[in-house]
């Protein structure tokens, strides 16, 4: 018959497959805020692209200018959510390999490890790509002040 696990040790196993958790609700928060922007970087550059035809020449190279920057800013967001994403799911790995672990011996949880550091790494690649599309957007609105303050507005 076979031995069923003590109850501290289920405990011991969920406390410790929980702890990344509060790693995935911080990373969940994160992919909220990139979609945020994303999705308003898209709603810009669709209604400057549906207005750039009835602009003049001047203001239509400054929405080009803009077009241009939102691009590079979007590019930024949504390999910033793949690579946090993909960080996430990588967490979610090292929880089920923790947990089953715990219960079942396994062969290769040496990689638990390697699981947890692949995945902040992608969680820095990410945030750094997310503080790139921030400075681009800074850029840009320092373009336009720039722009205002020549007389060539809206």
């Amino acid at each position: 018959m076979p031995v069923s696990p003590a109850v501290d040790t289920i405990a011991a196993s969920i406390q410790l497959a929980v702890a990344p958790v509060f790693l995935l609700t911080g990373i969940g928060s994160i992919l909220n805020v990139l979609a945020s922007r994303l999705g308003r970087v898209t709603d810009r550059a669709r209604k400057l692209e549906s207005e750039i035809g009835g602009y003049p020449s001047e203001r239509r190279r400054v929405a080009l200018q803009d077009l241009a920057a939102l691009n590079k800013r979007m590019g930024a967001a949504h390999w910033a959510i793949a690579l946090c994403t993909f960080s996430a799911l990588l967490v979610c790995l090292v929880v089920a390999i923790l947990f089953v672990g715990e219960l079942v011996p396994i062969r290769g949880a040496a990689i638990v490890p390697w699981l947890f550091i692949a995945a902040m790494g992608l969680l820095t690649a990410g945030l750094t790509l997310f503080l790139y599309e921030i400075q681009i957007a800074m850029r840009s609105v320092r373009f336009r002040a720039q722009v205002l303050t020549e007389g060539i507005g809206d």
